[in-house]
């Protein structure tokens, strides 16, 4: 699992030139002196999800792959969260997926395949791992309307 979770911090970082950041609910990403997009935060209302824990999004980001395919990652973050709270919001990640993912899914000019969502106990910067601050990963294939889990 943990071997899991450093293929995605390093797709991460190896992508992160191919990287579009949009919040529809906050500012749009600021265009800075080079032209290129500053990471957009966004402040969004709490977000009702099975565990009942509150959750806020951080940000949406829009990656596209070596291969051409274009992935959303839906950051969020649920403050107070633990390592050992990882079960109790497993059901979370396919309720964002469901409401989030396929809300920003349209509004992509190329359709996305898939959604990375990340759920950490603090704001933190992408591609940045910090050992302190509790994050879990889950990736769903984009397809038809619908969200499905996919293991990696």
């Amino acid at each position: 699992m943990i071997r899991s979770w450093i293929n995605v911090a390093a797709m991460g970082v190896l992508c992160a030139a191919a990287t579009t950041v949009r919040g529809q609910e906050g500012p749009s990403p600021v265009p800075s002196d080079s032209g290129h997009s500053n990471p957009a935060r966004v402040e969004a209302a709490v977000i009702a999800v099975p565990s009942g824990r509150a959750l806020s999004l951080q940000e949406v980001r829009e990656e596209t792959q070596p291969d051409g395919t274009l992935w959303l990652r839906l950051r969020y973050v649920a403050p107070g969260m633990t390592r050992a709270d990882r079960a109790a919001v497993a059901d979370d990640f396919q309720a964002l997926c469901q409401t989030d993912a396929l809300r920003y899914q349209p509004q992509a000019p190329v359709t996305a395949a898939q959604a990375v969502i990340s759920i950490a106990a603090a704001p933190m910067e992408f591609g940045v791992s910090n050992p302190e601050i509790p994050q879990f990963f889950e990736a769903f294939r984009l397809e038809n309307g619908t969200c499905i889990w996919e293991a990696f």
